[in-house]
Protein backbone atom coordinates (compact mmCIF):
# COMPACT_ATOMS: atom_id res chain seq x y z
CA UNK A 1 0.00 0.00 0.00
CA UNK A 2 1.21 3.27 -1.02
CA UNK A 3 1.34 5.90 2.01
CA UNK A 4 -1.68 8.08 0.66
CA UNK A 5 -4.87 9.19 1.20
CA UNK A 6 -7.32 9.29 -1.72
CA UNK A 7 -10.33 12.25 -1.02
CA UNK A 8 -13.38 12.44 -2.67
CA UNK A 9 -15.72 15.32 -2.55
CA UNK A 10 -19.16 14.05 -3.55
CA UNK A 11 -22.88 14.45 -3.70
CA UNK A 12 -25.52 12.15 -5.41
CA UNK A 13 -22.53 9.93 -7.02
CA UNK A 14 -23.94 6.75 -6.23
CA UNK A 15 -23.76 5.45 -9.88
CA UNK A 16 -19.78 6.92 -10.71
CA UNK A 17 -18.07 7.09 -7.08
CA UNK A 18 -17.26 3.32 -7.07
CA UNK A 19 -14.94 3.34 -10.00
CA UNK A 20 -13.32 6.22 -8.65
CA UNK A 21 -12.73 4.33 -5.64
CA UNK A 22 -11.76 0.87 -7.41
CA UNK A 23 -8.97 2.69 -9.32
CA UNK A 24 -7.11 3.51 -6.36
CA UNK A 25 -6.17 -0.13 -4.87
CA UNK A 26 -2.49 0.84 -4.09
CA UNK A 27 -3.77 3.92 -1.29
CA UNK A 28 -4.35 2.98 2.24
CA UNK A 29 -6.73 5.63 2.80
CA UNK A 30 -9.51 7.01 0.71
CA UNK A 31 -11.85 9.51 2.27
CA UNK A 32 -15.36 10.42 0.89
CA UNK A 33 -16.66 13.72 2.40
CA UNK A 34 -20.61 13.70 1.23
CA UNK A 35 -22.62 16.99 1.29
CA UNK A 36 -25.99 15.41 1.70
CA UNK A 37 -26.76 12.42 -1.03
CA UNK A 38 -30.33 11.02 -0.86
CA UNK A 39 -29.24 8.20 -3.74
CA UNK A 40 -26.96 6.13 -1.12
CA UNK A 41 -23.77 7.41 -2.26
CA UNK A 42 -22.58 7.23 1.19
CA UNK A 43 -23.24 3.73 1.71
CA UNK A 44 -21.23 2.52 -1.85
CA UNK A 45 -18.24 4.05 -0.70
CA UNK A 46 -18.22 2.34 2.72
CA UNK A 47 -18.62 -0.86 1.18
CA UNK A 48 -15.89 -0.32 -1.10
CA UNK A 49 -13.77 0.27 2.46
CA UNK A 50 -13.75 4.29 1.85
CA UNK A 51 -13.83 6.00 5.56
CA UNK A 52 -16.90 8.55 4.93
CA UNK A 53 -17.89 11.83 6.47
CA UNK A 54 -21.21 13.25 5.77
CA UNK A 55 -20.95 17.11 6.07
CA UNK A 56 -22.05 20.23 5.14
CA UNK A 57 -21.91 21.88 1.23
CA UNK A 58 -19.57 25.15 1.49
CA UNK A 59 -18.35 25.16 -1.96
CA UNK A 60 -15.74 23.43 -3.94
CA UNK A 61 -12.59 24.70 -2.74
CA UNK A 62 -13.84 25.09 0.95
CA UNK A 63 -14.79 21.60 0.73
CA UNK A 64 -11.42 20.46 -1.08
CA UNK A 65 -9.30 22.13 1.82
CA UNK A 66 -11.25 20.42 4.67
CA UNK A 67 -10.82 17.11 2.74
CA UNK A 68 -6.94 17.43 3.05
CA UNK A 69 -7.32 18.43 6.50
CA UNK A 70 -9.47 15.56 7.32
CA UNK A 71 -6.73 13.13 5.81
CA UNK A 72 -4.65 11.22 7.79
CA UNK A 73 -1.28 10.85 5.71
CA UNK A 74 1.18 13.58 4.72
CA UNK A 75 0.18 13.05 0.71
CA UNK A 76 -3.16 13.48 -0.69
CA UNK A 77 -4.16 12.63 -4.04
CA UNK A 78 -7.96 14.54 -4.83
CA UNK A 79 -10.23 13.02 -7.14
CA UNK A 80 -13.57 13.56 -8.27
CA UNK A 81 -16.25 10.71 -8.14
CA UNK A 82 -16.34 11.23 -12.31
CA UNK A 83 -12.29 10.67 -12.29
CA UNK A 84 -10.28 7.51 -12.09
CA UNK A 85 -6.74 6.61 -12.06
CA UNK A 86 -5.31 5.02 -15.42
CA UNK A 87 -3.22 1.72 -14.94
CA UNK A 88 -0.22 3.71 -16.31
CA UNK A 89 -0.95 6.36 -14.05
CA UNK A 90 -1.54 3.87 -11.04
CA UNK A 91 2.21 2.62 -11.21
CA UNK A 92 3.69 5.77 -11.78
CA UNK A 93 2.21 6.84 -8.65
CA UNK A 94 3.41 3.44 -6.89
CA UNK A 95 6.94 3.95 -8.18
CA UNK A 96 7.35 7.60 -6.94
CA UNK A 97 6.48 6.34 -3.87
CA UNK A 98 8.91 3.44 -3.39
CA UNK A 99 11.32 6.12 -2.27
CA UNK A 100 10.23 9.20 0.08
CA UNK A 101 9.53 11.79 -2.57
CA UNK A 102 11.95 15.26 -2.07
CA UNK A 103 9.07 16.92 -3.85
CA UNK A 104 6.10 19.27 -3.09
CA UNK A 105 3.21 17.65 -5.67
CA UNK A 106 2.74 15.93 -8.43
CA UNK A 107 1.17 16.24 -12.01
CA UNK A 108 -0.38 14.41 -14.11
CA UNK A 109 -2.29 14.91 -17.50
CA UNK A 110 -6.30 14.26 -16.95
CA UNK A 111 -7.57 12.65 -20.24
CA UNK A 112 -11.41 14.12 -20.86
CA UNK A 113 -14.37 11.59 -22.40
CA UNK A 114 -17.34 13.55 -23.80
CA UNK A 115 -20.55 11.35 -25.09
CA UNK A 116 -18.41 7.89 -25.14
CA UNK A 117 -15.41 9.24 -26.39
CA UNK A 118 -12.36 10.97 -25.33
CA UNK A 119 -11.12 14.41 -26.22
CA UNK A 120 -8.11 15.29 -28.42
CA UNK A 121 -8.72 19.21 -29.16
CA UNK A 122 -10.51 21.65 -27.56
CA UNK A 123 -8.08 22.21 -24.74
CA UNK A 124 -9.64 19.36 -23.37
CA UNK A 125 -6.16 17.19 -23.55
CA UNK A 126 -3.25 16.69 -22.04
CA UNK A 127 -5.48 19.11 -19.88
CA UNK A 128 -2.40 18.82 -16.85
CA UNK A 129 -3.18 19.06 -13.27
CA UNK A 130 -1.65 18.59 -10.45
CA UNK A 131 -3.37 16.44 -7.94
CA UNK A 132 -1.14 14.76 -5.81
CA UNK A 133 0.84 17.10 -3.20
CA UNK A 134 2.13 17.30 0.28
CA UNK A 135 -1.19 18.25 2.71
CA UNK A 136 1.38 20.45 5.03
CA UNK A 137 2.60 22.06 1.21
CA UNK A 138 -0.51 22.71 -0.66
CA UNK A 139 -4.10 24.63 -1.01
CA UNK A 140 -7.49 24.90 -2.74
CA UNK A 141 -7.81 28.24 -4.01
CA UNK A 142 -9.62 29.73 -7.40
CA UNK A 143 -13.16 30.92 -7.42
CA UNK A 144 -16.00 28.52 -6.81
CA UNK A 145 -16.53 26.28 -9.25
CA UNK A 146 -12.99 26.40 -10.49
CA UNK A 147 -10.88 25.13 -8.17
CA UNK A 148 -7.09 24.95 -8.01
CA UNK A 149 -4.59 23.34 -6.17
CA UNK A 150 -1.18 25.31 -5.50
CA UNK A 151 1.36 23.77 -3.61
CA UNK A 152 4.65 25.52 -2.65
CA UNK A 153 7.59 24.19 -3.74
CA UNK A 154 8.90 21.33 -6.42
CA UNK A 155 6.54 19.75 -8.32
CA UNK A 156 7.64 17.03 -10.67
CA UNK A 157 5.15 15.36 -13.82
CA UNK A 158 4.14 11.72 -13.76
CA UNK A 159 3.54 9.46 -16.66
CA UNK A 160 0.18 8.26 -17.40
CA UNK A 161 -3.55 9.93 -17.77
CA UNK A 162 -6.21 10.47 -14.99
CA UNK A 163 -9.38 9.40 -16.84
CA UNK A 164 -12.41 12.20 -16.49
CA UNK A 165 -16.16 11.81 -17.20
CA UNK A 166 -17.30 15.10 -16.50
CA UNK A 167 -21.11 14.46 -18.16
CA UNK A 168 -23.21 11.31 -17.91
CA UNK A 169 -24.76 12.44 -21.06
CA UNK A 170 -26.02 16.00 -23.12
CA UNK A 171 -28.63 16.76 -20.35
CA UNK A 172 -26.13 16.49 -18.16
CA UNK A 173 -23.57 18.27 -19.18
CA UNK A 174 -26.83 21.22 -19.52
CA UNK A 175 -27.53 21.02 -15.51
CA UNK A 176 -23.70 21.26 -14.79
CA UNK A 177 -23.71 24.43 -17.14
CA UNK A 178 -27.04 26.15 -15.05
CA UNK A 179 -25.48 24.85 -11.65
CA UNK A 180 -21.82 26.21 -12.22
CA UNK A 181 -22.93 29.77 -14.03
CA UNK A 182 -25.14 30.47 -10.90
CA UNK A 183 -22.47 29.13 -8.16
CA UNK A 184 -20.04 31.85 -10.47
CA UNK A 185 -22.73 34.94 -10.26
CA UNK A 186 -23.36 33.89 -6.19
CA UNK A 187 -19.58 34.25 -5.81
CA UNK A 188 -18.01 36.92 -8.02
CA UNK A 189 -17.68 40.25 -6.79
CA UNK A 190 -16.01 42.27 -9.21
CA UNK A 191 -17.48 44.52 -12.23
CA UNK A 192 -19.16 43.12 -15.20
CA UNK A 193 -18.84 45.26 -17.81
CA UNK A 194 -20.74 44.57 -21.19
CA UNK A 195 -17.41 43.88 -23.24
CA UNK A 196 -17.61 40.90 -21.46
CA UNK A 197 -21.07 39.67 -22.41
CA UNK A 198 -20.22 40.49 -25.98
CA UNK A 199 -16.41 38.98 -26.83
CA UNK A 200 -15.86 36.73 -24.03
CA UNK A 201 -18.05 34.03 -25.52
CA UNK A 202 -16.97 34.50 -29.01
CA UNK A 203 -13.21 33.66 -28.10
CA UNK A 204 -13.88 31.58 -25.94
CA UNK A 205 -15.26 29.33 -29.15
CA UNK A 206 -12.70 30.65 -31.30
CA UNK A 207 -10.04 29.77 -28.50
CA UNK A 208 -11.47 26.07 -28.49
CA UNK A 209 -12.47 25.33 -31.99
CA UNK A 210 -9.44 26.99 -34.13
CA UNK A 211 -6.92 28.03 -31.86
CA UNK A 212 -7.14 24.50 -29.10
CA UNK A 213 -8.12 22.26 -32.69
CA UNK A 214 -11.43 21.32 -31.20
CA UNK A 215 -12.71 20.66 -34.71
CA UNK A 216 -10.32 17.44 -34.46
CA UNK A 217 -13.47 15.83 -32.23
CA UNK A 218 -16.11 16.75 -34.86
CA UNK A 219 -19.43 17.19 -33.84
CA UNK A 220 -18.16 16.32 -29.93
CA UNK A 221 -15.42 19.27 -30.18
CA UNK A 222 -18.30 21.74 -32.01
CA UNK A 223 -20.68 21.16 -28.79
CA UNK A 224 -18.25 21.30 -26.00
CA UNK A 225 -17.12 24.85 -27.74
CA UNK A 226 -20.29 25.99 -28.21
CA UNK A 227 -21.32 24.74 -24.82
CA UNK A 228 -18.32 26.50 -23.08
CA UNK A 229 -18.83 29.51 -25.16
CA UNK A 230 -22.67 29.24 -23.98
CA UNK A 231 -21.37 29.18 -20.49
CA UNK A 232 -19.46 31.85 -20.54
CA UNK A 233 -22.02 33.95 -21.62
CA UNK A 234 -24.56 32.94 -19.14
CA UNK A 235 -21.89 33.19 -16.05
CA UNK A 236 -21.13 36.75 -16.42
CA UNK A 237 -24.71 37.75 -18.04
CA UNK A 238 -26.10 36.04 -14.40
CA UNK A 239 -23.41 37.67 -12.28
CA UNK A 240 -24.18 41.09 -14.23
CA UNK A 241 -28.20 40.88 -13.37
CA UNK A 242 -27.86 39.35 -10.02
CA UNK A 243 -26.05 43.05 -9.28
CA UNK A 244 -28.94 44.91 -10.41
CA UNK A 245 -27.90 45.71 -13.94
CA UNK A 246 -29.55 45.80 -16.80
Amino acid sequence: MVPLSVVLIARDEADRIGDAIRSVPFADEVLVLDSGSTDGTPGVARDLGARVVETDWPGHVDQKNRAFALARNTWVLSLDADERVSPTLARSIERAFTTSPDVAGFRFNRRNHYLGRPLRGGGWYPDARIRLARRDRARWTGLDPHDILEVDGEVRFLEGDLDHHPYRDLSDHLRTLDRYSARFAEVYDGEVRWVDLLFRPPWAFFRAWVLRAGFRDGVRGLLVAGLGATYVLVKWARARLSRGHP
